[in-house]
């Protein structure tokens, strides 16, 4: 008998799960309803920053035709779900489209954090999420004007980079002491804000958006920061993090982690035995994982379970967060414990200001086990650290830190 499994978002990890399902299930147990928000299938959001650089749309999709040809798939776009019944196992559209369930699977993602200053809404000012939110900062940028962008991590730098290649004068405002806190240490920051401030983009950390204010014609003109400082902004863009999409768990009456999310555990199950959640709207144990590779481990793990296939190695069992990565033309790493916060963690650093480059390896109490490190202008040492961290060093850490050296 054919059962339905309702998917509710399609985005990166909904996509995966979609794959997963079609590809496994030999026995053609289910037929695949997906209930996605946006006008257009799943797509690389990872990459949007590459539209401002020549790529298009098309360029990004992640549904091939042999997936959206299957016949066991049916994709529904620009619908929300807006309630669903337990009992009765059913989903409900905003549109007043109702479809059974057998199975339900939460991938409602994230929205982008916009503090929720003076002048937030004003027109000029954008968030950086979807393809749409693109074409409209692209629409709205005007070459050789200053812009904004509130937040230093990761998607802020992107979005920086993507207004200095539309003519724009980007200054990025960061409330943490140095960009990319989360994956990188002080010494790491330093060496990138650096070489971005050397590509004409500003860099304010240590501060906090206060206000926007308009100019005669009621748009965006600038920023106020809380150290009173005042930038040009003829457009702001806020990419100051995400917050889970979660709002169905009090229609579901399900519970919510800490700090938000759908409440699962390590199956990515909710206490409904028909409901799991997955992606960035997912918190497994109580934690969400903002990036794509836990939520493509999770829609594993789901499609496992669905198709009666899970072994005990199956459950998800947290996510790494090393990451290696090129910003605005510059290499930056953080993998392990970068902040040396194990207990008696031991830091060896090398720091070359003249060449522009900093690393750092941190070692256990013994001296001897790697924990983690942070590199910045030179990650050619990257693949042999990150193989280390949890074992013991191979080579004196001066050696490993050096990307010419044999051990490296």
């Amino acid at each position: 008998m054919t059962r339905t499994l309702v998917v509710a978002g399609h985005g990166m990890a909904g996509h995966r799960l979609v794959e997963e399902m079609l590809a496994r299930d030999a026995g053609r147990q289910w037929r695949i309803v997906v209930l996605g928000e946006e006008p257009r299938p799943a797509y690389d959001r990872v990459a949007l920053s590459s539209l401002l650089d020549g790529a298009t749309p098309d360029d990004l999709a992640l549904a091939g035709p042999d997936v959206l040809g299957d016949r066991r798939l049916r994709l529904i776009l620009g619908t929300t779900v807006t309630g669903v019944d337990r009992r009765d196992r059913t989903v409900t559209c905003g549109d007043g489209t109702q479809v059974g369930y057998d199975a339900l699977v939460l991938a409602t993602g994230s929205r982008p954090f916009v503090p929720p200053v003076p002048g937030h809404d004003l027109p000029g000012c954008f968030v950086y999420r979807t393809v749409e939110d693109v074409a409209a900062i692209r629409a709205a940028a005007r070459p050789g004007r200053d812009a904004v962008v509130v937040g230093g991590g990761l998607l802020g730098l992107e979005a920086a980079n993507g207004l200095r290649l539309l003519g724009m004068r980007p200054h990025v405002v960061e409330m943490a002491p140095w960009l990319m806190a989360q994956q990188i240490d002080e010494g790491g920051g330093r060496v990138l804000a650096g070489a971005v401030e050397r590509l004409g983009v500003g860099v304010r950390c240590s501060t906090a958006l206060h206000a926007v204010g308009a100019g005669a014609d009621g748009r965006a003109e600038r920023v106020e920061l809380a150290d009173g400082t005042v930038l040009d902004a003829a457009l702001v863009v806020f990419a100051a993090g995400v917050r889970p999409r979660d709002e169905l768990a009090g229609p579901l009456g399900l519970e919510r982690g800490e700090r938000g999310g759908f409440l699962v555990d390590e199956w990515c199950r909710t206490a409904d035995e028909h409901v799991w959640a997955i992606g960035e709207c997912a918190a497994v144990a109580g934690r969400c994982h903002g990036l794509a590779a836990p939520g493509f481990r999770m829609a594993e793990t789901v499609a496992r379970q669905l198709l009666g296939v899970a072994k005990a190695g199956d459950a998800f069992a947290g996510a790494d967060t090393s990451a290696k990565l090129k910003l605005l033309g510059v290499e930056v790493a953080g993998f392990g414990d970068a902040h040396a916060r194990s207990q008696g963690a031991i830091e060896y650093v090398r720091d070359d200001r003249r060449a522009g480059t900093y690393a750092k390896v941190v070692l256990a109490a013994d001296g001897r086990t790697v924990l983690g490190g942070v590199l910045a202008g030179d990650t050619r040492a990257y693949p042999v650290l990150r193989a280390l961290t949890g074992r013991r060093l191979t080579a004196s850490p001066d050696e490993l830190l050096s990307p010419a050296s044999p051990a490296a």
